[in-house]
């Protein structure tokens, strides 16, 4: 009878040993590097000053698009969410002139006017689809984006245009994100992701030529895809 005992309660931890086992065997935290190709779709409203700073109709503005790498810091929270915080290196980004071929005898449209980068954490609390044991499962998420602009210079030609030294400045933006995607894990602790992803970035430009105030609002709409290898640990 002591025997069968021994035996049963045997049994017993050996189970709960490969239950513990497994359940640490998931893991929770995943590091993902890659890079951002980040296309920007703008829409902006036409420059516009008052008195001696009017600005002639049209006068618009163009976001060329911009590579940058991709971080992110994924936290697994069950077998189909999971919360990621994904960020770039801040990336230089050009502003080219949209509208008239010049701004009195100073060529404007397709000129370089201005530079500016950009600091841009997004939040998404992402779906995933399928089993764990699949090795490729598609994702959906949605969160926040938070957007801050720093080294913003007016160039040579957009100081031209506008009559002299330039100080600019864009404001903060705090918009929604939204991210579709797929993941293959191929080797253990390692995945590969390809995702797109689009969220709202909306900004107020002003620009001071020497006390003379101009202003625009700027929806920089910007879209990636993103392609990582990420290590699960």
């Amino acid at each position: 009878m002591k025997q069968i005992t021994k035996i049963s309660l045997f049994s017993i931890l050996a189970g709960f040993n490969f239950l513990s086992s497994n359940a640490q065997a998931v893991d929770n935290n995943t590091i993902r590097v890659g890079e951002y190709f980040v296309h920007y779709n703008s829409q902006a409203s036409d420059l516009s000053g008052t008195g001696i700073g009017a600005v002639p109709p049209g006068v618009n503005m163009n976001i060329n698009n911009v590579n940058t790498p991709y971080f992110a810091y994924v936290r697994r929270l069950s077998s189909s969410f999971d919360l990621e915080l994904a960020f770039g290196i801040p990336p230089t980004t050009t502003i080219v002139g949209k509208g008239p071929s010049k701004l009195g005898s100073v060529p404007y449209d397709g000129q370089e006017i201005a530079s500016a980068k950009w600091w841009s954490p997004t939040l998404l609390f992402n779906y995933k689809f399928l089993d764990e044991s699949d090795s490729i499962r598609p994702y959906v998420g949605l969160g926040v984006n938070f957007t801050s602009f720093s080294d913003i210079n007016a160039k040579s030609a957009g100081q031209a245009a506008l009559g002299g030294p330039t100080w600019a400045n864009l404001s903060d933006s705090f918009g929604w994100a939204a991210t579709a995607g797929l993941s293959y894990h191929f080797l253990d602790h390692w995945s590969a992701y390809g995702s797109y992803s689009v969220s709202e970035v909306r900004s107020n430009l002003t620009a001071n030529t020497s006390g003379i105030i101009r202003t625009n609002s700027v929806d920089f709409h910007p879209q990636a895809v993103v392609v990582s290898l990420g290590y699960s640990y």
